[in-house]
């Protein structure tokens, strides 16, 4: 999927039959279903995040011998300027969801691994656009793949460190949706696998604020204030519970 700004010139026109630059936060796109025009498909997969570039396509990569009446005159060839703004790669993604469990406890936890990465940043991603709802689906969806027995030590501690980025995103989620509970609950299953880690601390700090557990909040802001004395958002935390 991408992010992108695109606007489609016919030869010779100066003005765009199509654009989505007007607006402000253009939504993520797929390759052969949202994005169908033969030449921008393969244009696209060029391109790097950040690039902008500009294609010329012949009637063949464009909309072909019948065009695309009333906007697109037979035979067109078509001028795009395309700026990418985002791409996530999620076709291994998609394709380990739709196999069985037994299938997916087949796959080598390298490739577990790098499929709990992707949905994370689809998760990130939907969290920037403030689709925490969307964001809070992927997230689980990554942690769900995550339950793995390890084979050595080694996998465990791969699986951790992937685990707790995706509950500490959980966690911070569910605050945004205003679920201090399950914020809580995440921050917690954070702080099994690091007592130490100052944002889980944080999170479950805010959770009991938002709950009104003040005594509960005091303790883990203070251990969380404890690991990072000069942290801005902790000491402020504080603040606001004195």
């Amino acid at each position: 999927g991408c992010t992108v700004k695109y606007t489609g010139y016919l030869e010779h026109w100066d003005e765009p039959f199509c654009t989505n630059c007007y607006s402000k936060s253009p939504g993520l796109m797929k390759l052969g279903k949202d994005i169908t025009l033969g030449g921008l498909e393969i244009g696209l997969l060029t391109m790097k995040k950040g690039e902008v570039a500009r294609f010329v396509f012949t009637p063949d990569y464009a909309y072909g011998r019948q065009g695309c009446p009333p906007l697109i005159p037979p035979n067109a060839t078509v001028m795009f300027e395309v700026e990418v703004l985002d791409f996530l790669d999620s076709d291994e993604s998609d394709t380990f969801f739709e196999l069985t469990a037994e299938q997916q406890d087949t796959f080598p936890l390298q490739k577990v691994l790098k499929v709990a990465d992707t949905e994370r940043e689809f998760g990130n991603y939907l969290y920037r656009k403030r689709h925490f709802e969307g964001a809070k689906d992927r997230y689980k969806r990554a942690f769900s793949i995550l339950g793995r027995s390890p084979s050595s030590e080694a996998e465990q501690c791969q699986i951790n460190a992937s685990k707790l980025l995706v509950l500490l995103n959980l966690s911070l989620t569910y605050l945004k949706l205003e679920r201090p509970a399950q914020a809580l609950a995440y921050g917690e299953k954070a702080l099994e696998i690091d007592q130490r880690n100052a944002k889980a601390l944080f999170r479950c700090g805010q959770a009991c604020l938002c709950m009104t557990e003040y005594e509960k909040a005091r303790d883990f802001l203070v251990r969380a204030q404890h690991i990072q004395p000069f942290n801005h958002d902790i000491n402020n935390e504080l603040k606001k519970l004195a």
